[in-house]
């Protein structure tokens, strides 16, 4: 493979909004980019994950919304579990919400579960149970959005459409020495133009699935955030971050989401026969739509609520810390006894917070968030 140095033209456009990034791609980098990219991810890339070698694109599809800020290792078991409950779009648009929440238990983003619901039943009701074949029309569907619905229509249809996920970002700016800041709206456009202008132009069914393949493979295995492995790169002689010595510098996003805490009580109301209290959550904020302990702003809050004669069947248990994406859950658990006949207090019990008794058997199949899920594989019995 030849050595190509990027040539740096001079910026047609403002620099305070596209930064240095060349505005024109070189031809070079044209013509060798999608070959190697390809050729490699046939020898070096991951070519036997469940989701691969298919062209379904109801397979396709769920991996790619699992596949959504969670690692592979973690979805595969989700991925297999799906497939063996709703082996078919028709069957998991047929499934009830709570089944669908039940299943996706513990991956997390649970809109992410909520809008696969929906997507599917969108599917039944205005495709006619089959996928539609463009990016642009795979959009329109919940859950979708531009860079999943190339991923779809790149697999399964061979549509000559860019992705940028987090891991291309990070290969693609680094290989253009792309230094806008992605943090604004302009600067992520003319990278998908980038983008757009290196994909492949022929053969399109074999290389254009290989060659989006090949983009994931490198940025989560080889052009990695940390420590990335230049010397085992494909088109290290094709990148300009390698050739200045700086691929740490890319991506460059400087808006910085910050991280805030919160303090949650929960009671874990619980029967002698193992029976907890839970409350299904409405479908906005935190772990919509799930099934959950009940949820307080503050311990005072919590005991307001109970009868007195639970008192001396009362106390806390240690406090759980739950780290989500951008904020960390300090929860502070009770455990209340109620005797087998004993009803929850009625302010409780109302349209605002539906709840009802579950049996040890009935609340492991619920759509429950993991850290109270967690909390109830707990022996509860006090």
């Amino acid at each position: 493979m030849a050595s190509t140095k990027i040539r740096r033209q001079p910026a047609a456009t403002d620099s305070s909004v596209l930064g240095n990034q060349p505005p024109a791609l070189n031809p070079a980098l044209i013509a060798g980019f999608a070959g190697e990219v390809v050729r490699w991810q046939a020898s070096h890339g991951r070519n036997s994950l469940p989701w691969q070698n298919t062209r379904d694109p109801y397979r396709v599809w769920l991996s790619e919304i699992m596949l959504q800020q969670t690692q592979v290792v973690t979805v595969l078991d989700y991925y297999a579990r799906f497939l063996q409950r709703f082996p078919a779009v028709s069957d998991l648009a047929a499934a009830s919400q709570d089944e669908v929440l039940g299943l996706w238990s513990g991956l997390g983003y649970y809109s992410r579960a909520r809008n696969l619901h929906r997507c599917a039943q969108d599917v039944m009701a205005l495709h006619a149970g089959r996928f539609p074949t463009t990016a642009q029309q795979l959009q329109t569907l919940p859950g979708i959005g531009p860079s999943t619905a190339a991923a779809i229509a790149s697999f399964c249809f061979s549509e000559r459409v860019a992705i940028l996920d987090g891991n291309v970002k990070r290969v693609l700016t680094r290989v253009l020495g792309f230094s806008g800041d992605l943090a604004q709206s302009a600067n992520e456009r003319a990278l998908w133009a980038h983008a757009t202008a290196l994909l492949p132009k022929q053969d399109l069914p074999q290389t254009m699935p290989r060659y989006t393949q090949g983009l994931m493979d490198l940025g989560a295995t080889v052009c990695t955030g940390r420590q990335p492995q230049c010397l085992l790169c494909p088109v290290q002689t094709l990148c300009g971050a390698f050739a200045a010595g700086e691929p740490d510098k890319y991506p460059v996003k400087t808006r910085k989401l910050k991280r805030s805490a919160q303090a949650l009580s929960l009671l874990w109301a619980q029967k002698p026969d193992g029976s907890v209290w839970l409350e299904k959550r409405s479908s906005t904020g935190i772990w919509g739509g799930l099934y959950c302990l009940p949820v307080f702003d503050s311990d005072d809050e919590l005991k307001a609520l109970l009868p007195p004669n639970l008192q001396n069947r009362f106390e806390p248990l240690p406090q759980v810390v739950h780290v989500l994406t951008h904020k960390d859950l300090y929860l502070s658990p009770w455990i209340a006894g109620f005797g087998e006949g004993q009803a929850m207090p009625q302010a409780m019990v109302s349209e605002a917070r539906p709840g009802a008794w579950f049996s040890p058997t009935a609340w492991p199949d619920l759509g429950l968030p993991a850290p109270i899920r967690k909390l109830l594989a707990q022996d509860g019995q006090t």
